[in-house]
């Protein structure tokens, strides 16, 4: 589905919202969703779960954005779920504005600005040592060295030395934070146009079986509490998840900002 903070950013620009667009789509989301659709043509929502009044107004998002969801009716289906590819793959070719990132820790550049503060792609690339050892997810193969670009390989170090510390190996294992997509790829974003952060080196997958690109925070294990201090560990070194972002491609963190 839309993440939460698009969804409060839309209510917000629509009058609905005031609180903070912060992720956290609590009560006065949840108000703000209902009163939005009574308002703007749907009063029948007025008797709607929350949870069928927020997926009302993300159909309601996309038809506006001119992905056809079907009726505004708050329940999911095919039509909703492929107008739900088309924005996320939207998403990867756009940047958003400063105000939508602001939360984000500015350590990195942002995507934009990637070739001027890393270089051209498919450079500066080298082995990195990793403090616990990966399985690469298409063969099972057990790895101890990732290849990166020079500039983040401390970083990932450290992130990944301080999950081995707080799991610890059996945990990690059982998490599947020990399973690795890769770093390194030199291709484009994923329904989209432009080349991809794991072009540069600065982006690492984890568990796309269990975390897979369509998939929102109901069913991507990187969405489970046990997994937030694993992804807060990458938030402190600048990186950013964009399952947590953009509620899509649990799987992926990147040194650079949208």
């Amino acid at each position: 589905m839309i993440d939460d903070r698009s969804i409060q950013r839309a209510l917000a620009a629509k009058g609905f919202y005031v609180g903070i667009a912060d992720g956290d789509f609590g009560a006065g989301s949840k108000k703000a969703a209902r009163a939005a659709l009574v308002a703007l043509g749907h009063p029948e929502a007025a008797d709607w779960t929350d949870a069928r009044c927020k997926i009302g107004f993300q159909q309601l998002m996309l038809t506006e954005a001119g992905f056809d969801p079907g009726a505004i009716d708050g329940w999911s289906g095919p039509q909703l779920l492929a107008a739900l590819e088309k924005w996320q793959n939207r998403l990867r070719d756009i940047t958003p504005p400063a105000p939508e990132i602001a939360h984000q820790n500015p350590i990195w550049p942002r995507q934009g600005d990637v070739p001027a503060f890393f270089g051209p792609k498919t450079q500066n690339l080298i082995p990195v040592a990793l403090p616990y050892p990966m399985k690469l997810a298409w063969s099972g193969e057990t790895v101890q060295r990732m290849r990166m670009h020079e500039k983040v390989a401390d970083s990932a170090t450290r992130v990944l030395g301080k999950a081995l510390a707080h799991y610890g190996m059996d945990q990690l294992s059982a998490l599947k934070l020990d399973v690795t997509g890769g770093c390194f790829n030199d291709r484009v974003m994923k329904g989209g146009s432009r080349p991809s952060m794991h072009s540069w080196g600065i982006a690492i997958d984890f568990d796309p079986d269990h975390n897979q690109l369509r998939w929102g925070r109901e069913k991507a294990w990187l969405a489970r509490t046990a997994c937030r201090p694993f992804l807060d560990f990458w938030e402190e070194e600048g990186w950013i998840s964009l399952g947590r972002e953009r509620n899509f491609d649990w799987m992926h963190v990147q040194a650079a900002r949208l």
